[in-house]
């Protein structure tokens, strides 16, 4: 029987099912905010697992989420002394978010160390993976969403908008002005991280962009090798193995 992974991150949950062999297609999600019992109960009709890996940056709805499913099987939440196959070359490895360190278990899986992880969630992490391979730390940023957010929020006469490739870096309207200054001016943001980052490791480190906005800013920027949506739920299914089987 499969178990089941959940990515709890701060704008949706992630839950799917994973075994020895890879991950099955069965999947849902919730928007984090709306977590509570009830909705767990609804949105896992149908799940059958022996236990669950957890994964979370969420205290208060983790919570939640080890009351609700302990009762269902073993249950492990990922943390920096789980058994990853991976050292940690942290000074205070207790301040590593749980969805890092499922990233640089599928990075180191999925497409060798060293390497770089690029996560566009609310907050766009890059995690390090050297070639030991071990765990040793990255850059947190502004997400993207969350930038136009703020934008949004915070000047009169700019809309909220959908963000996608801009038509040029001349913007002819007002959407359009904004879109290239989302775009291009992320993709600048992340080519200059990883320049530092790149010229800290040595070498030439596999870059990896996972999480919602990887494919618009990646399709930009020749410096990131692929993108791999399923990167953190692997990580996690791989951490299954070695701490639930």
């Amino acid at each position: 029987m499969p178990w089941l992974l959940v990515d709890n991150s701060n704008t949706r949950t992630k839950f799917a099912l994973g075994d020895a062999n890879g991950l099955l297609e069965k999947r849902a999600w919730l928007p984090t905010p709306e977590i509570s019992p009830a909705a767990l109960e609804k949105v896992l009709e149908g799940f059958e697992f022996e236990g669950t890996l957890l994964c979370s940056v969420v205290p208060e709805k983790a919570r939640i989420l080890r009351d609700h499913l302990v009762a269902r099987g073993p249950l492990h939440p990922l943390t920096w002394r789980s058994d990853m196959g991976l050292e940690i070359d942290y000074p205070n490895p207790e301040q590593i978010g749980a969805d890092r360190l499922a990233n640089a278990i599928g990075v180191n899986a999925r497409h060798g160390a060293p390497a770089i992880v690029i996560d566009f969630g609310t907050a766009v992490t890059f995690d390090v993976v050297a070639a030991g391979p071990a765990y040793c730390g990255g850059v947190i940023a502004p997400g993207l969403g969350a930038m136009q957010d703020y934008l949004g929020r915070r000047t009169a006469l700019l809309p909220q908008i959908e963000l996608e490739e801009p038509l040029s870096a001349i913007g002819k309207s007002t959407v359009e002005a904004m879109r290239a200054g989302a775009v291009y001016g992320y993709r600048g943001l992340v080519r200059e991280i990883l320049a530092k980052l790149g010229a800290e490791m040595g070498g030439k480190p596999v870059i990896i962009a996972t999480g919602g906005d990887a494919a618009l800013i990646a399709r930009g920027l020749p410096e990131i090798g692929a993108v791999d949506p399923d990167l953190t739920l692997e990580g996690l299914r791989l951490a299954a193995i070695r701490n639930l089987a």
